[in-house]
């Protein structure tokens, strides 16, 4: 079943969102006081919800570079 437009306008934020964490905890500006198995297990979870969401056949023409880089980049970090 095809998304709606609200609901891939929710998801893309969602994934934005993902991006961002996931970005900044690599950066050290996010969870920078949380232990090591904190900060990696909210890396590999952002990092699974974008390759779920990435799956979805029907983005369109949606842009996913920020988010292929987020999950290359979070898939090559360890805590």
């Amino acid at each position: 079943m095809a998304r709606t437009t609200e609901e891939l306008a929710q998801d893309d934020t969602a994934m934005g969102h993902s991006v961002d964490l996931i970005n900044a905890v690599i950066a050290g500006s996010q969870m920078a006081d949380d232990d090591a198995s904190e900060r990696q297990g909210c890396v590999d979870r952002n990092v699974e919800h974008l390759e779920l969401m990435v799956a979805k056949d029907d983005w369109g023409s949606e842009d996913m570079t920020a988010v292929n880089a987020a999950v290359t980049a979070g898939k090559g970090y360890t805590a």
